[in-house]
C-alpha cells in the first residue's frame, strides 16, 4: 500500500528523504526505476500533492485525504505544479527541499480505489501529458516537519526551467 498515514512530525534527512520512508535513499528506489537502472540518483525523496487537487478529485465523487496518494507533504495555496525545477521550499525552522520535477502517477493509483488516476493525469486539447499528482523533491537541509508549518517559496536565480516528470 502506497498510502501514508497523518503524523505529527516527519523528519527529512539531508540528501535521503523521509525518515522511514520505503523511498527514501541516494539512489531510486521505485520499482520501474530500480528495474532499468539502480544507480540513478534518487530525485524522488520528497512527494508533496497540493491539498486543491483533493478538492478537484472529490468534484468527480472521489474521496481523498491528505496521504493517501502516497504523499509525504500537503500543502495548500502554493502552485506546486506551476513552479519552475529547482525552486527551494522552506519548511518549519530548518527543512529545505528542492523540486526536482513532477510525479509521474503510476497505476497502483487505482489499487487505492478506481477512479484516480484519470483524474491526476490526462492530456490537453494539443494531445500532451498533463500530470497534476504533484511534485518530487530532494532533501537539501534535514529537519522535522509539523503539519501546519509555513512553506516558503524561493525561486532559483537565472533562466527557469519547467518541471517535467521524475
Amino acid at each position: 500500500m502506497f498510502s501514508k498515514p497523518n503524523r505529527g512530525s516527519i523528519t527529512l534527512l539531508a540528501g535521503l528523504g523521509v525518515e522511514g520512508d520505503a523511498h527514501a535513499g541516494v539512489t531510486v528506489k521505485h520499482r520501474s526505476r530500480v528495474a532499468r537502472d539502480p544507480s540513478q540518483p534518487n530525485l524522488r525523496q520528497v512527494h508533496l500533492v497540493h491539498e486543491e487537487l483533493f478538492d478537484a478529485v472529490g468534484e468527480e465523487g472521489l474521496k481523498v485525504a491528505p496521504g493517501e496518494l502516497g504523499e509525504n507533504v500537503t500543502t495548500r495555496g502554493i502552485d506546486l505544479l506551476g513552479l519552475p525545477a529547482g525552486t527551494l521550499l522552506r519548511m518549519g525552522d530548518e527543512a529545505v527541499v528542492e523540486v526536482t520535477g513532477l510525479r509521474n502517477p503510476c497505476a497502483q493509483l487505482e489499487n487505492f480505489q478506481p477512479g484516480p488516476l484519470k483524474q491526476v493525469a490526462g492530456r490537453d486539447e494539443a494531445g500532451n501529458v498533463v500530470r497534476k499528482a504533484g511534485v518530487m523533491s530532494v532533501v537539501r537541509t534535514g529537519g522535522v516537519v509539523r503539519p501546519g508549518d509555513e512553506i516558503r517559496v524561493e525561486l532559483p536565480e537565472g533562466p527557469l526551467r519547467l518541471l517535467g516528470p521524475v
